[in-house]
Protein backbone atom coordinates (compact mmCIF):
# COMPACT_ATOMS: atom_id res chain seq x y z
CA UNK A 1 0.00 0.00 0.00
CA UNK A 2 1.09 3.39 -0.75
CA UNK A 3 2.18 5.70 1.90
CA UNK A 4 1.26 10.05 1.99
CA UNK A 5 4.64 11.76 1.53
CA UNK A 6 3.96 13.31 4.97
CA UNK A 7 3.33 10.02 6.95
CA UNK A 8 7.28 8.77 6.21
CA UNK A 9 8.90 12.37 6.18
CA UNK A 10 7.45 12.53 9.75
CA UNK A 11 9.20 9.52 10.88
CA UNK A 12 12.58 10.39 9.31
CA UNK A 13 15.08 11.93 11.35
CA UNK A 14 18.33 12.72 9.62
CA UNK A 15 21.43 12.39 11.53
CA UNK A 16 24.25 14.84 11.17
CA UNK A 17 27.34 13.07 12.27
CA UNK A 18 29.75 15.94 11.50
CA UNK A 19 31.92 18.22 13.18
CA UNK A 20 31.53 21.01 10.96
CA UNK A 21 28.23 23.55 11.17
CA UNK A 22 28.76 24.83 8.04
CA UNK A 23 28.67 21.31 6.53
CA UNK A 24 25.67 20.21 8.57
CA UNK A 25 23.70 22.89 7.62
CA UNK A 26 24.12 22.64 4.05
CA UNK A 27 23.47 19.34 4.06
CA UNK A 28 20.12 19.85 6.18
CA UNK A 29 19.09 22.54 3.60
CA UNK A 30 19.33 19.74 0.63
CA UNK A 31 17.45 17.26 2.58
CA UNK A 32 14.65 19.01 3.91
CA UNK A 33 11.95 17.36 1.06
CA UNK A 34 12.70 14.12 2.99
CA UNK A 35 13.17 14.69 6.62
CA UNK A 36 10.98 15.86 9.58
CA UNK A 37 13.85 16.01 12.17
CA UNK A 38 17.71 16.68 12.33
CA UNK A 39 19.44 14.48 14.81
CA UNK A 40 22.60 16.87 16.14
CA UNK A 41 24.81 13.87 18.19
CA UNK A 42 27.82 13.99 20.28
CA UNK A 43 30.28 14.81 17.63
CA UNK A 44 28.74 18.09 16.06
CA UNK A 45 27.28 19.00 19.79
CA UNK A 46 30.69 18.97 21.07
CA UNK A 47 32.12 20.79 18.32
CA UNK A 48 29.75 23.95 17.95
CA UNK A 49 27.46 23.20 21.35
CA UNK A 50 24.12 25.08 21.91
CA UNK A 51 24.47 26.74 18.47
CA UNK A 52 24.10 23.95 16.06
CA UNK A 53 20.15 23.51 18.05
CA UNK A 54 19.70 27.20 17.33
CA UNK A 55 21.16 27.18 14.03
CA UNK A 56 18.95 23.88 12.55
CA UNK A 57 15.96 24.82 14.49
CA UNK A 58 15.98 27.48 12.24
CA UNK A 59 15.93 25.49 8.91
CA UNK A 60 12.30 24.27 9.96
CA UNK A 61 13.25 20.96 11.39
CA UNK A 62 12.57 19.33 14.80
CA UNK A 63 15.68 18.87 16.76
CA UNK A 64 16.63 15.65 18.24
CA UNK A 65 19.66 16.08 20.89
CA UNK A 66 21.20 12.81 20.88
CA UNK A 67 24.03 13.37 23.75
CA UNK A 68 23.04 10.27 25.64
CA UNK A 69 23.40 11.66 28.78
CA UNK A 70 25.32 9.22 31.78
CA UNK A 71 26.29 10.09 35.22
CA UNK A 72 24.92 10.70 38.70
CA UNK A 73 21.59 12.01 39.07
CA UNK A 74 22.44 15.42 40.48
CA UNK A 75 24.51 16.15 37.44
CA UNK A 76 22.49 14.43 34.98
CA UNK A 77 19.47 16.93 36.45
CA UNK A 78 22.04 19.84 36.41
CA UNK A 79 23.05 19.22 32.57
CA UNK A 80 19.18 18.37 31.46
CA UNK A 81 18.17 22.07 33.05
CA UNK A 82 20.12 23.42 30.55
CA UNK A 83 19.22 21.47 27.50
CA UNK A 84 15.51 21.86 28.62
CA UNK A 85 15.66 25.52 27.38
CA UNK A 86 17.56 24.85 24.10
CA UNK A 87 14.08 24.15 22.41
CA UNK A 88 15.22 20.43 21.34
CA UNK A 89 11.80 18.08 20.76
CA UNK A 90 14.06 14.97 21.58
CA UNK A 91 17.20 14.78 24.08
CA UNK A 92 18.70 11.05 25.40
CA UNK A 93 19.39 9.73 28.09
CA UNK A 94 21.36 6.13 29.51
CA UNK A 95 18.85 3.66 30.39
CA UNK A 96 21.82 1.96 31.90
CA UNK A 97 22.07 5.38 34.44
CA UNK A 98 19.36 3.73 36.39
CA UNK A 99 15.40 4.90 37.13
CA UNK A 100 16.99 7.90 39.63
CA UNK A 101 19.03 8.84 37.36
CA UNK A 102 16.55 9.28 34.07
CA UNK A 103 13.90 10.66 36.74
CA UNK A 104 16.61 13.30 37.10
CA UNK A 105 16.78 13.81 33.21
CA UNK A 106 13.22 14.13 32.95
CA UNK A 107 13.08 16.54 35.89
CA UNK A 108 16.07 18.99 34.65
CA UNK A 109 14.17 19.25 30.95
CA UNK A 110 11.04 20.44 32.26
CA UNK A 111 12.91 22.74 34.91
CA UNK A 112 14.81 23.81 31.93
CA UNK A 113 12.25 23.93 29.56
CA UNK A 114 10.37 26.25 31.71
CA UNK A 115 12.39 28.88 32.41
CA UNK A 116 13.29 29.75 28.65
CA UNK A 117 9.36 29.07 28.05
CA UNK A 118 10.10 26.77 25.85
CA UNK A 119 8.03 22.81 25.43
CA UNK A 120 9.61 20.58 27.58
CA UNK A 121 11.66 17.73 25.02
CA UNK A 122 11.27 14.45 25.23
CA UNK A 123 13.29 12.56 27.33
CA UNK A 124 13.63 9.50 25.30
CA UNK A 125 16.16 6.20 27.00
CA UNK A 126 18.28 4.87 25.43
CA UNK A 127 17.78 0.94 25.83
CA UNK A 128 20.68 -0.90 24.09
CA UNK A 129 23.14 0.63 21.46
CA UNK A 130 22.45 -0.96 17.58
CA UNK A 131 26.49 -1.45 18.26
CA UNK A 132 25.72 -4.39 20.96
CA UNK A 133 25.12 -7.74 19.93
CA UNK A 134 25.70 -9.40 22.89
CA UNK A 135 22.99 -7.70 25.14
CA UNK A 136 21.02 -10.60 26.86
CA UNK A 137 17.35 -11.07 26.42
CA UNK A 138 16.29 -9.86 29.42
CA UNK A 139 17.93 -6.01 29.18
CA UNK A 140 15.54 -4.82 27.10
CA UNK A 141 12.33 -5.07 29.40
CA UNK A 142 14.34 -4.02 32.33
CA UNK A 143 15.45 -0.74 30.59
CA UNK A 144 11.99 -0.50 29.59
CA UNK A 145 10.59 -0.47 32.68
CA UNK A 146 12.97 2.10 34.15
CA UNK A 147 12.06 4.64 30.84
CA UNK A 148 8.14 4.27 32.20
CA UNK A 149 9.32 4.83 36.02
CA UNK A 150 11.31 7.52 35.21
CA UNK A 151 8.54 9.18 33.28
CA UNK A 152 10.53 9.21 30.31
CA UNK A 153 8.69 10.13 26.86
CA UNK A 154 10.30 7.18 24.87
CA UNK A 155 13.41 5.24 24.40
CA UNK A 156 15.62 4.42 21.29
CA UNK A 157 16.09 0.52 20.35
CA UNK A 158 17.19 -1.43 17.13
CA UNK A 159 14.03 -2.40 14.95
CA UNK A 160 14.60 -6.13 15.74
CA UNK A 161 13.42 -5.06 19.65
CA UNK A 162 10.64 -2.44 18.43
CA UNK A 163 7.96 -5.68 18.35
CA UNK A 164 8.61 -6.64 22.18
CA UNK A 165 9.35 -2.59 23.01
CA UNK A 166 5.73 -1.90 21.66
CA UNK A 167 4.16 -4.61 23.72
CA UNK A 168 5.94 -3.48 27.18
CA UNK A 169 5.61 0.57 26.67
CA UNK A 170 3.01 1.00 24.11
CA UNK A 171 2.38 4.87 24.89
CA UNK A 172 6.04 5.49 24.75
CA UNK A 173 7.54 7.04 21.14
CA UNK A 174 10.04 4.39 20.22
CA UNK A 175 12.77 5.71 18.06
CA UNK A 176 15.02 3.33 16.02
CA UNK A 177 18.81 3.61 15.06
CA UNK A 178 21.18 1.28 13.39
CA UNK A 179 19.13 2.13 9.42
CA UNK A 180 20.42 0.47 6.71
CA UNK A 181 19.16 0.65 3.17
CA UNK A 182 19.54 -2.93 1.71
CA UNK A 183 23.20 -3.61 0.49
CA UNK A 184 24.65 -0.85 2.40
CA UNK A 185 27.55 -0.91 4.53
CA UNK A 186 26.77 -1.52 8.18
CA UNK A 187 29.85 -0.05 9.87
CA UNK A 188 29.77 -1.12 13.81
CA UNK A 189 26.14 -1.33 13.51
CA UNK A 190 25.98 -4.80 14.11
CA UNK A 191 21.80 -4.98 14.92
CA UNK A 192 21.39 -2.98 11.94
CA UNK A 193 17.41 -2.96 10.11
CA UNK A 194 16.13 -1.64 6.46
CA UNK A 195 13.83 1.29 6.54
CA UNK A 196 11.24 -0.56 5.66
CA UNK A 197 11.88 -3.20 8.47
CA UNK A 198 12.03 -0.43 10.64
CA UNK A 199 8.76 1.28 9.54
CA UNK A 200 7.04 -2.80 9.46
CA UNK A 201 8.01 -2.88 12.90
CA UNK A 202 6.17 0.00 14.13
CA UNK A 203 9.27 2.76 14.16
CA UNK A 204 7.82 6.35 15.31
CA UNK A 205 11.08 7.69 14.05
CA UNK A 206 13.69 6.62 12.05
CA UNK A 207 17.75 7.50 12.37
CA UNK A 208 19.32 7.61 9.28
CA UNK A 209 22.79 9.08 9.15
CA UNK A 210 25.65 7.58 7.10
CA UNK A 211 24.01 5.63 4.46
CA UNK A 212 22.71 9.04 2.88
CA UNK A 213 25.81 11.45 4.76
CA UNK A 214 28.04 9.74 3.65
CA UNK A 215 27.01 8.77 -0.41
CA UNK A 216 28.68 10.53 -2.83
CA UNK A 217 25.14 12.10 -3.99
CA UNK A 218 22.80 12.53 -0.57
CA UNK A 219 20.26 14.05 -2.04
CA UNK A 220 20.01 10.99 -4.30
CA UNK A 221 20.51 8.49 -1.75
CA UNK A 222 17.71 10.33 0.83
CA UNK A 223 15.49 9.85 -2.59
CA UNK A 224 16.21 6.46 -2.68
CA UNK A 225 14.99 5.76 1.28
CA UNK A 226 12.04 7.81 0.75
CA UNK A 227 10.73 6.79 -2.16
CA UNK A 228 11.00 2.94 -1.22
CA UNK A 229 9.20 4.09 2.11
CA UNK A 230 6.45 5.64 0.24
CA UNK A 231 5.78 2.69 -2.37
CA UNK A 232 6.55 -0.01 0.33
CA UNK A 233 9.56 -1.50 -0.96
CA UNK A 234 12.25 -3.15 0.66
Amino acid sequence: MQRSFEEVRSKLALALDVDDLVVATRLARQLGTYFSTIKVGLELFCATGPESVGALSNLGYDLFLDVKLHDIPTTVQKASKVLGGLGARYITLHAFGGVEMLRAGVEGLSEGAAEAGATPPTALAVTILTSDGGAPEHILPARLDLALRAGCGGYVCAASDLVVAKRLAPDLFGVVAGIRPVGAERHDQTRAATPQEAYDNGADLMVIGRAVTGAADPVAAAEAIFTSLVIGNS
